[in-house]
């Protein structure tokens, strides 16, 4: 049966790399490397986990290539070439994470702006634009000269031939969600007048420079792939034509895969995109919402139309596998990635794959309030807090499988909320002894 259905079927990359089936685990954030940011025990045996999960493809959260700019506390950071120690450690997280024969890249990523004060109070960046969100949790960041610039595409290179050589199966360059060279892509944080700003062209140099650096390093046959915002939901931002534009000059530069996603801190699509659960669609499901459960997925047909043999990804909110099957059916995706569902169920897709019509929903029973107090959840403070407890309560259930090898499920978003504040309080304590 298995091998009749769209997400039992493999995907052949353009290097010729075989992705056994349909499904992929998302990219998110671990905070699960030691103060140093080499990988732990518990990363590993997170993807030993996710690897015997039954997706095709396990794409890693950041690992950063500059240690004074985290995504959070907890990364794994290659900045330089690897020690004997990180080399190790890399070593064994890939072995953990390939260990069911699925395909595991690594997703290396520069927060630029979007470092948080605790981490770096003067972050560098394309421009002196400053994250627009209260609280002061981000600084004004200084702009990059062009020498550093020209260093981190160099980082670029270094963190992808450290993860070939440790054994991940390919990398994806994270150029979304407001990190560095989404930054440097969007004309609301680059106002740069060199060559690295401007036009569409320069903005996109950094990106292209940095691809094309890396494929020169790994060789020809080494997956190398693009998480892409399809637009930054802002007005005058990166627009749909533009990244419509930016994935055909990467597909001319060789990439083997494009991931589709969108927003920014500012404006965070990426957050809800992964996170909106529903009950499992009907058999009889119709077309029409079969294609809407997917929030990039129109995106994703705009840009199919205009390519020839890159392979597209979509992430976000499916939660049925008739959505799925959908959206490869009919060309708007050729690789589908599933984010939360696989906290709290990590062997989900060994479900669908059997015929399970879809993912397990968690989020209608987290809430940070009492149920006689829900209501309060509509106003804005509240409801952002409550967010954000949801979104930790997947952080830790991250951090339970890292260390135990199973979810806690039991677990409030209260607690998981207080317990990755304390845990990232205490690695950062760490970090600077």
């Amino acid at each position: 049966m298995t091998d009749t259905i769209p997400i039992a079927r493999p995907l052949v990359l353009p290097c010729g790399v075989v992705i056994s089936n349909r499904l992929a685990k998302g990219a998110m954030t671990e905070g699960l490397a030691s103060p140093q940011g080499v990988p732990t025990a518990e990363l590993a045996r997170l993807y030993r986990v996710w690897s015997h999960g039954g997706a095709g493809l396990l794409l890693t959260g950041n690992v950063v290539i500059d240690r004074h700019h985290l995504e959070r506390p907890g990364n794994v950071i290659i900045d330089r070439p690897p020690s004997d120690e990180m080399m190790t450690a890399l070593k064994d997280w890939a072995a953990n994470g390939t260990e069911g024969g699925n395909q595991l890249w690594m997703q290396i990523s520069h927060a630029g702006r979007q470092t948080q004060t605790n981490v770096n109070p003067a972050p560098k960046a394309p421009s002196a634009v400053s994250v627009r969100l209260p609280g002061g949790r981000f600084g004004t960041p200084v702009p990059l000269m062009h020498e550093e610039i020209l260093d981190l595409i160099n980082r670029f290179v270094i963190a992808a031939v450290a993860a070939k050589e440790a054994g991940f199966t390919g990398v994806q360059v994270h150029a979304a969600h407001g990190y560095l060279i989404s930054q440097f892509l969007s004309p609301l944080t680059n106002l740069r007048d060199d060559e690295w700003g401007g036009s569409l062209g320069n903005r996109a140099r950094f990106l292209l420079e940095t691809v094309r650096q890396i494929r020169s390093a790994v060789g020809p046959a080494f997956p190398v792939s693009v998480k892409l915002n399809s637009a930054d939901f802002q007005r005058g931002g990166f627009a749909f034509e533009e990244s419509l534009q930016v994935a055909r000059w990467l597909e001319q530069a060789g990439l083997d895969l494009l991931e589709i996603s969108g927003g920014s801190y500012e404006q965070p699509a990426m957050m809800d995109m992964d996170g909106i659960d529903g009950p499992a669609e009907p058999t009889a499901v119709r077309a029409s919402t079969a294609a809407r459960e997917a929030y990039f997925v129109d995106f994703a047909k705009a840009m199919k139309a205009e390519l020839t043999v890159m392979p597209l990804m979509v992430t976000g909110g499916f939660r049925s596998r008739i959505a799925m099957d959908h959206a490869l059916s009919t060309g708007a995706a050729d690789l589908i990635g599933i984010g939360r569902p696989l906290c709290g169920a990590p062997d989900a897709c060994h479900d669908l794959l059997s015929g399970s019509a879809g993912l397990p929903c968690f989020e209608k029973q987290l809430s940070l309030l009492p149920g006689w107090l829900r209501w309060a959840e509509r106003i804005k403070v509240v409801g952002a807090i409550a967010g954000f407890a949801v979104q930790f309560w997947y952080y830790a259930q991250i951090d339970s499988i890292g260390r135990t090898g199973k979810p806690r499920l039991s677990q409030s978003p209260l607690s998981g909320m207080l317990q990755v504040e304390r845990q990232s309080r205490a690695w950062l304590a760490a970090r600077g002894a």
